[in-house]
């Protein structure tokens, strides 16, 4: 990932002439990924998500718990989800 300040030099030194391979090596980057931000296919500051997380679909629902009770267990939450699904671990 780049950061939005990497983003506009790659612009910036590609606008001046400079070869993906001399950006890529003055910003110790990949060329590959010196040339997905030119072409437009990544945002900087913007990390991709390949893949939604097992925990994702569950997350809504432990935010409604805890806001109606902020003193629930992480335990007594796990196994809530536990029943309603989830196969993750507990840490």
């Amino acid at each position: 990932m780049l950061t939005r300040e990497d983003d506009i030099d790659v612009h910036a030194l590609r606008r001046q002439g400079w070869t993906i391979t001399a950006i890529a090596r003055h910003l110790g980057r990949d060329r590959k990924t010196i040339r997905t931000y030119l072409a437009g296919d990544r945002q900087a500051g913007v990390r991709a998500r390949t893949t939604e997380g097992p925990f994702e679909v569950f997350a809504p629902y432990c935010a409604q718990r805890l806001a109606d009770d902020p003193h629930l267990w992480a335990s007594t939450l796990f196994d809530e989800l536990r029943d309603l699904g989830y196969v993750g671990s507990y840490p």
